[in-house]
């Protein structure tokens, strides 16, 4: 058989945003995976998620709770905005609770032919191909001897093998070296094997998923974050995005005529552009005055910012004549605030990227690259960015991203967050003292694919808005 004609693994997609692209396609269909984590790492989540986005095409499945009442797992789950109610009236979905009374007396040895004697019948009646059973070791407990309980969980490994069930296991992860030589048997029996965590980061709250083994495929074998948010899980796999950035495309104004001869005519298409400088030099200015015309034109622009309020920067606005208030109205403009320190890096990205789902916008702005870093640790700030900035280009999208700066002598790291070779043009203001005023100064450091001015400008900032004065130095 030639290479092409060899046998390839069956996979079932598990419609979790980002854990399929990890996975290669899915989990392995008819084979036995397992999930392994600590307390709210979201274990039991993901099993759930993934038969009800299965249940939702039609293909019924099985989750089965050792822990949890059904009744709180249809509460719970409904923030996320599922309705398993329809789901289970229609057979698509079966709850099946199990959990054990804790004061339960066990006599006897314990097996679990009579537990997969229930499972079978109810498989046949729904004609289920997928099983989730949800913490395992709780029904372990119930086995005192550990040769015994590797045999059960052999036992059950192979009946859902023999049934050709799609099964995903959950466990807790060991707390101890007594509890990990109990379940590592699962890490060698199971063809997939995923771990979980919950851990802080720079005072942050943040989950990370890792893929340990996957039996006849490749996989992502790197961590990758993850948030729990409406409509769901949501998997940030930064490393394994490609290079599909669509190429530079046509001019749209920067809100200023000046400006734009300075860069070859205006802010190109898929663009990304840094807007750097100090304090009060005139970075947000420069971006409501691009916000303003482009709304004006009939562009959408979605504005992220982590410094000020709607309302705070609406109103400082006006003093230099800039009235974003109509295309907020319009719903041209659409504000995105939030203090950097509100969440994790995670969850402000899914929150930005859903906006920008959401809304379709052919512009975003982004203040400030700066204030990111107060989102845990400089390199969750640097993957946020990469992310942002990725996506942008992906959709033909120009972002406009601005960042405060100390000193403006060093120009090899202009962003001063590590994304400076993405970006392809750097508009540089300063403040500069000059016979005892403060006069202000720009300069277009760099325009892909343009030609551009490479001389400082003087420019103005009044209740007319920026003027960029003929005279330069």
């Amino acid at each position: 058989m030639t290479e092409n004609q060899l046998p390839s693994l069956s996979k079932c997609p598990t419609q979790i945003e980002g854990l399929d692209m990890i996975l290669k396609g899915g989990l392995p269909s008819g084979r036995t995976s397992v999930i392994i984590g600590g307390p709210g790492s979201g274990k039991s989540l993901f099993g759930l998620e993934f038969l009800y986005r299965a249940a939702l095409d039609g293909e019924p499945g099985i989750f089965i709770t050792f822990e949890e009442h059904a009744a709180d797992l249809r509460i719970n789950t409904r923030t996320l905005g599922w309705d398993l109610a329809p789901l289970e009236q229609n057979g698509k979905l079966f709850l099946f609770e199990a959990r054990i009374d804790p004061k339960a007396i066990v006599t006897g040895e314990f097996g679990i032919q009579s537990f997969l004697a229930i499972l079978n019948h109810k498989i046949k009646a729904m004609g289920a191909k997928f099983v989730v059973i949800d913490a395992i070791d709780v029904l372990m407990r119930l086995i005192n001897d550990e040769r015994r309980e590797q045999n059960e969980l052999l036992a059950l490994h192979q009946w859902l093998s023999e049934h050709k069930m799609t099964a995903l296991l959950t466990v807790k992860a060991p707390r101890d070296s007594n509890h990990a030589r109990h379940f590592e048997f699962l890490d060698y029996m199971a063809d997939c094997v995923i771990h979980l965590d919950n851990r802080m980061l720079g005072q942050l709250s943040t989950r990370r998923l890792r893929v340990i083994k996957y039996r006849g495929s490749g996989f992502g074998s790197n961590e990758y974050p993850f948030v729990i948010e409406p409509p769901g899980i949501t998997l940030l796999p930064i490393s394994e995005i490609g290079l599909s950035h669509q190429a530079l495309g046509k001019r749209i104004s920067t809100g200023l005529a000046e400006l734009d001869k300075l860069i070859g005519g205006g802010f190109r298409r898929a663009s990304s552009v840094l807007i750097t400088g100090s304090t009060g030099s005139g970075k947000t200015t420069l971006c409501s005055a691009f916000t303003h015309a482009a709304c004006a034109n009939g562009e959408k622009v979605l504005c992220l910012n982590f410094e000020e309020s709607e309302a705070a920067l609406v109103s400082a606005m006006l003093s230099s004549g800039t009235d974003l208030n109509p295309a907020i109205a319009d719903g041209k403009l659409r504000l995105l605030t939030a203090m950097p320190e509100a969440m994790g890096a995670e969850q402000h990205l899914v929150r930005a990227l859903n906006a920008i789902k959401q809304m379709q916008p052919s512009c975003v702005v982004l203040e400030s690259a700066s204030a990111c870093k107060r989102m845990g640790t400089e390199q969750a700030a640097f993957e946020y960015m990469m992310r942002m900035i990725n996506t942008c280009k992906e959709m033909g999208i120009i972002i406009l991203i601005t960042n405060q700066t100390i000193s403006l002598s060093n120009l090899d790291e202009i962003s001063g967050i590590g994304i400076s070779s993405l970006i392809d043009s750097v508009i540089k203001m300063q403040m500069v003292e000059d016979v005892g005023a403060m006069q202000r100064k720009l300069l277009v450091v760099k325009s892909r694919g343009s030609v551009h001015s490479h001389r400082h400008h003087n420019f103005q900032i009044s209740d007319q808005g920026i003027t960029i004065l003929k005279e330069d130095v």
